[in-house]
């Protein structure tokens, strides 16, 4: 079954990204460093042992340092199954670990579900779409997700990292670019309390 490998959230100080390693040997620092010349600001590597930790970890960085009134999660084709699946993915490992949602009150806004509102060629993918509208090189090594599995598998910690490292910050310049140039009626927010 399927696994919660990385997480990440970037913020405008930088990122932190956290890594299930599977009982297997990592080094934090070590992978910070070599992030970091890829990060916008500060990274900060956290280390589980299992997808139940890591839960743990984003539950705590939840609590600890998202403010529900002045942060909001945005994930780019991040709700529906088999669209996207940053939060099924959250939701249904939250459920087989017994462990409370780590978003209870936040609000969210998916990029997604305004990207129709520029021209993208048709473009639906968020390496496409960034690629159309932004088009900088990125800290990506890979041409696909299905080579970050094998990563994981091999414990390739770096570019597993740098993979997801690239998404979130996709992601977050896409919703800057989004925040700058389509109304703000457009932005469909909901709250993610169950």
């Amino acid at each position: 079954s399927a696994v919660l490998t990385v997480v990440g959230i970037a913020h405008s100080l930088g990122e932190v990204l956290i890594l299930t390693t599977a009982g297997r040997s990592a080094n934090s620092e070590q992978l910070e460093k070599a992030l970091r010349t890829e990060s916008v600001g500060d990274i900060e590597v956290l280390l589980a042992d299992n997808e139940e930790a890591l839960l743990g970890i984003l539950h705590r960085i939840a609590h600890d340092r998202l403010d529900d009134d002045k942060h909001y999660l945005t994930a780019y084709n991040g709700e529906t199954w088999n669209g996207g699946f940053d939060l099924p993915f959250v939701r249904t490992a939250c459920i087989s670990h017994d462990l409370d949602w780590p978003f209870p009150d936040m609000a969210y806004a998916d990029v997604f579900g305004f990207i129709d509102r520029f021209n993208t060629n048709d473009e639906k993918g968020l390496v496409e779409v960034y690629n159309e509208l932004i088009g900088k090189e990125s800290c990506d090594p890979f041409e696909d997700s299905r080579t970050a599995i094998d990563a994981f598998d091999a414990g390739d910690w770096e570019p597993l990292l740098l993979h997801n490292l690239a998404d979130i910050q996709r992601t977050r310049e896409l919703a800057i670019i989004a925040s700058e140039y389509v109304p703000q009626s457009d932005f469909n927010m909901k709250n993610l309390s169950p």
